[in-house]
Parts: C-alpha cells; sequence; structure tokens
C-alpha cells in the first residue's frame, strides 16, 4: 500500500526484515485464519514451542498458508521467516478447475478426462473455492465487520454493465467521507455568517435612540437594556471567531491531501490486479498450449497404435516432450499467478485496515469537533445570560412610586393648591 500519513515499512514484531525476506516469506500450513491476539501456532518442527506475539501484533493466512503479521496500530505488515525455505504453492487455481498434479502428469493426462470434483471457481481472474466443495472460512477478524472480510469480490455496477471491485467500494466510502466532511465545514460556515450579521444587528440596535427619554429606575432599566445587546453582539463576534479556528477551519483542512492519497492507493491495488489479470492470461493461454500438445500426443499415439501412419518412436517421444514441457509451462504460470493472488491479497488485508483506520480517526475528528461546537454553543450561551443579568437586577428595582419622586421634586411648579374664590 503507497504511504497514506507518514512511513509505512514492512517488517517482522520486533525486528526490521530484510528485502529478500520480505520477498520471499516462509510459508506454512495451519487450519485456521486467525489466531488469538498475542498468541499463534509455532512453524512445523517446533510443535513445543509457543509464538508469542508483541503487543499489538495479529496473525493471518493467506489463501495460499501463507502467514504473515499486521500491527494493528501502524498497520505495518511482514511475514514469519524462519530457517525452513519457502516452498511453491501445492494448489493452482484455475477457472472452475481440481488441483492439478506434477507436470509429469500434466503432460502426459488425456485432456478428455473430467476432473470428479471443481474445488475452485474463477471470477474476473481471482480465484475463489467453489461454492459446491467450500470448505468452511473463518474471518479474519469475527464479529468486527471489518473491511478486510468483506470486499474481496466485485459487485455490479448499478449504472452500467460492469462491475466494481470491493476496493473501489471502500474508496469511494472514503471519498463521500471527505465530501461530508467538507460539506459540514461548509455548513459551519453559514453559521458563522449568521452570527456575524446577527451580532452587527445587535450592535445597530443597540445604538437606536428610541425611548432615550424615558427617565427614572424605568429609563435606567431601558439604557441596559440597549447596552446589553451591544454585549451580546460581543459575545456572537467571540463566537463566531471561534467557531471559524476551532470547527470550521480544523474540518476544512483535514487530510488536506487525502484525494491523492486515495488515488495513489487506488493505483496500489489496481496495478496489483491489473498484474494477476496478467498472470491468469498466461495461465489459460498455457493451459491452451497444454490441451493442444496433448492432442496432439493422443492423434499420433492412436494412428501409431492402428498403423495409419509411419511415425517412429520417436516421434511420440518428440510429442510427449513437448506435452510435458507444456505441462512444465502450464504450471509455473499457475505457480506465478498464485504468488501475484497471495501479493494481492496480503496488500488487500493491510489496505484495508488502514482505510479502516482512516474512517475510524475521521468519525473521531468530527465527533470531536462538533462536540467543540456544543461547547461554543453552550459558553455564547451562559455570555448571553449574563449580559441581561444587569437588566434584571435594574428591572427589580423599578419603583414607579420612587420615579414619580423624583420627576415632581424635578419638574415641580408649586406645591400651592387653588382655593374658592371670594366675594
Amino acid at each position: 500500500m503507497p504511504h497514506l500519513e507518514g512511513e509505512r515499512r514492512c517488517g517482522c514484531p520486533g525486528e526490521q526484515r530484510e528485502c529478500e525476506q520480505r520477498e520471499r516469506p516462509y510459508q506454512q500450513d495451519h487450519n485456521s485464519s486467525t489466531e488469538k491476539p498475542g498468541m499463534v501456532p509455532p512453524p512445523p518442527g517446533e510443535e513445543g514451542q509457543t509464538v508469542i506475539l508483541p503487543p499489538g501484533w495479529q496473525s493471518y493466512l493467506s489463501p495460499q498458508g501463507r502467514r504473515y503479521y499486521v500491527n494493528t496500530t501502524t498497520n505495518v505488515n511482514g511475514y514469519h521467516t524462519s530457517g525452513t525455505p519457502a516452498h511453491p504453492p501445492e494448489t493452482a487455481h484455475m477457472s472452475v478447475r481440481k488441483s492439478t498434479g506434477d507436470s509429469q502428469n500434466l503432460g502426459s493426462s488425456s485432456p478428455g478426462k473430467k476432473q470428479s470434483k471443481e474445488n475452485t471457481i474463477t471470477i474476473n481472474c481471482v480465484t475463489f473455492p467453489h461454492p459446491d466443495t467450500m470448505p468452511e472460512q473463518q474471518l479474519l477478524k469475527p464479529t468486527e465487520w471489518s473491511y478486510c472480510d468483506y470486499f474481496w469480490a466485485d459487485k455490479k455496477d448499478p449504472q452500467g454493465n460492469g462491475t466494481v471491485a470491493g476496493f473501489e467500494l471502500l474508496l469511494q466510502k472514503q471519498l463521500k467521507g471527505k465530501q461530508m466532511q467538507k460539506e459540514m465545514s461548509e455548513f459551519i460556515r453559514e453559521r458563522i455568517k449568521i452570527e456575524e450579521e446577527y451580532a452587527k444587528n445587535l450592535a445597530k440596535l443597540s445604538q437606536n435612540s428610541l425611548a432615550a427619554q424615558e427617565e427614572g429606575s424605568l429609563g435606567e432599566a431601558w439604557a441596559q437594556v440597549k447596552k446589553s445587546l451591544a454585549d451580546e453582539s460581543e459575545v456572537h463576534l467571540k463566537f463566531s471567531a471561534k467557531l471559524h479556528s476551532e470547527v470550521e477551519k480544523p474540518l476544512m483542512n483535514f487530510r488536506e491531501n487525502f484525494k491523492k492519497d486515495m488515488k495513489k492507493c487506488d493505483h496500489h491495488i489496481a496495478d496489483l490486479r491489473k498484474q494477476l489479470a496478467s498472470r491468469y492470461a498466461a495461465v489459460e493461454k498455457a493451459r491452451k498450449a497444454l490441451t493442444e500438445r496433448q492432442r496432439d500426443l493422443e492423434m499420433k499415439t492412436q494412428q501409431l497404435e492402428i498403423k495409419l501412419s509411419n511415425k517412429t518412436e520417436e516421434d511420440i517421444k518428440k510429442a510427449r516432450r513437448k506435452s510435458t514441457q507444456a505441462g512444465d509451462d502450464l504450471m509455473r504460470c499457475v505457480d506465478l499467478y498464485n504468488q501475484a493472488q497471495s501479493k494481492w491479497f496480503e496488500e488487500m488485508v493491510t489496505t484495508t485496515l488502514e482505510l479502516e483506520r482512516l474512517e475510524v480517526e475521521r468519525v473521531e475528528m468530527i465527533r470531536q469537533h462538533l462536540c467543540q461546537y456544543t461547547q461554543l454553543r453552550h459558553e455564547t450561551d451562559m455570555f448571553n445570560q449574563s449580559t441581561v443579568e444587569p437588566v434584571d437586577q435594574l428591572l427589580r428595582k423599578v419603583d414607579p412610586a420612587k420615579d414619580r419622586e423624583l420627576w415632581v421634586r424635578e419638574h415641580k411648579t408649586g406645591n400651592i393648591r387653588p382655593v374658592d374664590m371670594e366675594i
């Protein structure tokens, strides 16, 4: 998998493996696909020992029985190595085939003989167990609904006649998540604009001269109402500024090069699928050549038996050698195909686990910033409450009688009342 965030190195638990070990890992057969974290069965010949994995490492098996490891924290992958040399796969996966034998049997068997049981089926150049003979496969990460367990096959494209690779669906989800993150940022930006406009209108309204001539304790309360608008305007301006720096900007800038990284990742897996398709085409070509050589050998053998031809025994040996060579070529092509499929399998597991980690990280990041939004909103409410508390205090002090007294003292014209006129 290409680098997504930081350098990803191939290695084994506890030490860095050499390039040769990475290219030719040790293979071992085991009945299960995954083991309990921290403990895996020992290699053949070392059954009396138990392999203890460092914390964070998980053991997996490829379809051909190759054991490799993934660090569930960093998603570094590597292979188990030992003194036992790597051995080629013992099975050959075809379109719908039973496991082939050795090259001698391939070269000399009759092309018309049908296989007694079909063990595998190849779909879009990927080989799967045949549904009728499929052994039970244990999930790599049971109970977790992990990406690495459910996206091996291709899916019919609803918008066309083709198919969409399972990995492509995962990439589309990642890109959709990036788009949703961008739209959330734009939504917060619109919220900021509303706050800024609201603050501007509050400040403008606080300067309005309406009812400015109100007097007494009620006049003081009214003046405080207008001042509270100015204070509230400041609160909303600060709220909008914090929304920008603590919510909108982080949402917008999170993984700025994400699309570019996903494109690299897509190309990496697509190249492996192309290599797999090329190897599969070579297998089919070699199979066709073997069939022709076997047919030619059988025809010459029959002609010799019924004496319809003067072909010598040397001609038969020559045809047999060609048939055997075709069998060898087929075995070689099958081996190369299996190697390509194992490489694709291993990169799929590692890459899908990385995509899974990235998705969890994205969701958690958005959740944290939305929590920050609600926290800022609560703080704004508290600050707004503080701006109206002085208003509440003055309103409780409003005293019409006192106001009347003060006004009368200031504006009185005389306290001598009129009397009746005398004659």
